[in-house]
């Protein structure tokens, strides 16, 4: 079994290796780029991850598809920033800042379709259940960025329909990156769908962590403008939790500073910031995601898998969740 570290590099070579010096330039220069600026790579890593469970052999029967994971989340990014007007990604120019809104969309398009070209080079044996995963998966994506918006102009939402929204936005796509290593090496519907569960659990932590950074980290870590969420009137999970918390008076305060315009930007994030202390919001969310991580494993728990196996999927879990950025 391979160390997290070497299946990284593995990613890498991989991701460098794309042919994307293509004509037109203007095309695959932004596809290069995205992918340039790199990124925790989590989902090809956990893919590459899950099938060195149960093989050791690696080649491009996995690791292509591991990389279509990955260029398709970089496609749902190149989009989401449109979407939400964001001007950093990693800490460098989005594409539609770099370039424009229409070389974005196209570019991400083809990031959409290579990954499909990528994904069909798996297992011949496994082909149909993988694709029928993926893109069951991508559709739940695009439904879980629907409701993201839908929740910008929307008063109040509940919590269950918060981890609905992230579920299918962030979750799925975790998931799914877990269940297809698996099914790639062969280990079987029911080990497969435990480590979806398992992966599914992590990704709502995953997000509630991110959520978490973008109002309390720091942008020369995180890699983004801090505040963005606050700006945009995202429903996270530190507003659904503040306005399940808050008395009266303080749900008006929520509301009169939901209502500022991003104009006030700097004003607008220190209030939310200041009423998130108030009600105790990042130490709650803390406990939210040790829950869930502790949840996450717990799927795992009839499998029967060896201290080796474990090991690998703890190292993982920490990876993932007890992260800094």
């Amino acid at each position: 079994m391979f160390a997290i570290s070497e299946l990284s590099k593995y990613i890498e070579n991989s991701l460098v290796n794309l042919n994307l010096r293509q004509e037109p330039k203007e095309l695959y220069e932004p596809i290069e780029y995205m992918i340039s600026i790199g990124g925790k790579r989590i989902r090809p890593l956990l893919c590459l991850t899950t099938y060195n469970l149960f093989s050791d052999r690696i080649d491009t029967s996995i690791l292509n598809p591991a990389i279509a994971i990955e260029i398709f989340h970089g496609f749902t990014l190149v989009h989401d920033d449109i979407m939400d007007k964001a001007d950093l990604r990693r800490g460098q120019l989005t594409v539609y800042q770099k370039w424009d809104s229409n070389v974005a969309i196209l570019s991400g398009d083809v990031m959409s379709i290579k990954a499909y070209e990528l994904l069909a080079q798996c297992p011949k044996e496994v082909l149909p259940q993988v694709l029928e995963l993926f893109s069951r998966t991508a559709v739940q994506v695009c439904e879980g960025q629907q409701y993201d918006m839908n929740f910008e102009t929307i008063p109040v939402i509940t919590m269950d329909e918060y981890l609905k929204m992230i579920g299918l936005k962030t979750g799925v796509l975790i998931a799914c990156s877990a269940k297809m290593g698996a099914l790639i090496a062969g280990a079987g519907e029911k080990m497969a769908q435990a480590l979806y569960d398992w992966a599914y659990t992590l990704g709502i932590a995953f997000q509630i962590q991110d959520d978490l950074f973008d109002t309390f980290g720091q942008t020369n870590v995180f890699g983004k403008k801090i505040g963005g969420d606050i700006l945009n009137n995202k429903k996270t999970w530190l507003l659904v939790e503040s306005l399940k918390r808050a008395n009266t008076e303080q749900r008006e305060e929520i509301q009169r500073i939901l209502a500022m315009p991003m104009e006030k930007g700097e004003e607008k994030i220190d209030a939310m910031k200041q009423m998130y202390n108030t009600l105790g919001i990042k130490e709650a969310a803390e406990v939210a995601i040790n829950e869930l991580y502790g949840q996450a494993l717990g799927k795992l728990k009839d499998l029967n898998l060896s201290p080796n196996q474990m090991e690998q999927i703890e190292a993982f879990s920490n990876k993932l969740v007890k992260r800094i950025k």
